[in-house]
């Protein structure tokens, strides 16, 4: 019997058929179609299957669904058995649907023997506009009563090959006018001459999935056919297969609601499109929603099965937000992942009353989250030269800025900032003394002092964003020179000239600055992505804005 957190309608009807002694154990099978990768859709269907086998003490197969050979590839059944392994479940038999063509065949020719099916002429077109609609009932095709003995004939010359695709096709004699359209003669076999990728050329004819799954189970014996609720109508038609041939009760095909999340697609077929049209990079782009693309994404098999838990599973369709499976890995790693300290856009900071020859370690949590129960520590050191957010110092502070300003009574006061535009070099904060405990800041205590460049240690930026900084950044080009092409004064929303600013803030011509009205730069960023020269006109429009309000205001901020 499944336990409580693991019950649900599904659970119910195999603990009432064991109860009721129709069956002695379980035997499930998860069948993906080798045509695309699996996504995140198909985790539900994973977790379904093996799991019911495993808490019920029975089976699973991993069967391809190999029955249509014009989108089948090795490549995705290599790709199918690596997502799986990674999830963690483990098969007991790897089948493949095409490797039961044979007794698919036989089972065929039992059927026409027994006048339940036929060879009909009608291409697919005419096959449509025979069946009906759901108002109106559909009309026997003109072929539907063809003798035994000719459907044989025709359907060995099929298996022949005789026939060009799509010409012929072997249906079930069932009833036209049924309000399933599922059961209005459907097709069994249809006509396809194209290499099999596990078959080879042995066969051009080829068997409907609706055909062959439930032959498939009844022979590998599984007892719980577990598909989504879009099958929920092939049913009937999955049961007259299995009592024409079988004349047994199991297997049973049970259905439940499939997982859809906004703004994602979880179709194989779109999917698939997106990969061969060049749109992503590859089954494996993190932007797709595949098991493999979310592996690089950084998911992790438990917050996967966590989403598909919190899903749920049950009858009802339903749409479940995206940001639900981002809470769960975020969930998942702020108890597991070990944190770690990155300044992105460094600036250097040198404390003058610090001695250089002298570091202390500081033990700093690896998880500070109490309920990770991590109690390893790693040591940080502090030294005379330490670096710091460039955002973290500002000339011109927004109001309440409680960081390193300029003669400002926060956290830090800097003075005398100076940064050359255009090559590769860096901020330094140069700071006179510590007048607190070192421990205090490294929390963020007051400190005072002043800033000078430091050329020896090189922060390369383009577009103002970091592309280096160290010895990595002397080793990059530096920005191009500016050609003054003039893109950044017809794209600036406030019809300002930067290119005049970098002139008037180089030469330090605090009037022409003033003349530029450089106050009205908001800081957009548009010039520098619309610079050819990739130079950083943003960053150099802030600081010439900062010197000329500094002058204007007789050197108080």
């Amino acid at each position: 019997m499944a336990d409580e957190k693991f019950s649900n309608f599904l659970t119910e009807i195999i603990d009432a058929d064991l109860a009721e002694g129709k069956i002695s154990e379980i035997h499930t099978r998860f069948p993906p179609e080798p045509n695309g990768y699996l996504h995140i859709g198909h985790a539900k269907a994973l977790a379904i299957d093996f799991t019911m086998a495993e808490k019920f003490g029975g089976s699973c197969n991993l069967r391809y669904d190999d029955t249509n050979p014009t989108k089948e590839d090795e490549e995705f059944v290599d790709a199918i058995q690596e997502d799986i392994a990674w999830l963690g479940f483990h098969w007991d038999n790897v089948f493949y649907g095409s490797d039961y063509f044979d007794q698919c065949y036989e089972l065929a020719v039992k059927l026409i023997k027994k006048g339940v099916a036929y060879v009909c002429d009608l291409s697919k077109d005419e096959m449509r506009e025979y069946r009906g609609t759901l108002t109106e009932p559909g009309r026997n095709s003109p072929w539907r009563d063809r003798s035994v003995e000719e459907n044989l004939d025709l359907f060995q010359r099929m298996k022949d090959g005789e026939f060009p695709d799509g010409s012929r096709t072997l249906r079930a004699k069932i009833d036209m006018a049924s309000p399933n359209l599922n059961m209005r003669d459907p097709a069994m076999y249809r006509i396809i001459h194209m290499t099999h990728h596990h078959q080879g050329d042995k066969w051009c004819i080829y068997p409907m999935y609706d055909f062959a799954h439930p032959i498939q189970d009844a022979i590998e014996g599984i007892t719980h056919s577990m598909c989504s609720l879009e099958f929920e109508n092939h049913r009937p038609l999955y049961n007259w297969v299995i009592e024409n041939i079988f004349g047994a009760e199991f297997p049973k095909q049970r259905e439940f609601a499939r997982l859809n999340m906004t703004n994602t697609v979880m179709s194989k077929r779109y999917l698939r499109e997106l990969v061969e049209m060049g749109i992503v990079d590859g089954w494996d782009d993190p932007r797709m929603p595949t098991l493999c693309g979310l592996r690089r994404r950084g998911y992790t098999p438990t917050s996967i099965f966590t989403f598909v838990r919190e899903a749920g599973i049950s009858k009802s369709d339903n749409l479940i937000d995206m940001r639900q499976l981002e809470a769960c890995i975020r969930s998942e790693l702020d108890l597991t992942a070990q944190r770690r300290i990155a300044v992105l856009e460094p600036v250097k900071l040198v404390v003058d009353n610090y001695p250089a020859d002298k570091t202390e370690y500081f033990d700093v949590a690896n998880n500070p989250n109490r309920e990770a129960n991590d109690t390893t520590t790693r040591k940080v050191a502090f030294t005379k030269e330490l670096w710091i957010e460039n955002e973290d110092f500002a000339e011109v502070p927004p109001p309440k800025f409680k960081r390193l300003t300029v003669d400002g009574d926060a956290i830090g006061e800097a003075k005398n900032v100076e940064v050359v535009i255009g090559t590769p070099i860096g901020d330094v904060l140069d700071f006179c003394g510590v007048k607190d405990d070192v421990s205090k800041i490294l929390m963020g205590g007051p400190m005072m002092g002043t800033a000078v460049a430091d050329p020896a240690f090189p922060v390369l930026k383009q577009n103002n964003a970091l592309v280096a900084f160290g010895p990595a950044a002397a080793a990059l080009p530096a920005p191009g020179p500016c050609i003054r092409c003039g893109n950044c004064i017809n794209a600036c929303p406030m019809g300002l000239s930067p290119v005049e600013i970098a002139g008037a803030y180089t030469k330090n011509d605090g009037e022409m600055l003033d003349k530029l009205m450089v106050d009205l730069c908001i800081g957009c960023g548009t010039c520098s992505y619309v610079c050819p020269a990739k130079r950083p006109v943003t960053q150099t429009m802030n600081l010439a804005k900062a010197v000329w309000q500094k002058n204007k205001n007789g050197g108080k901020k």
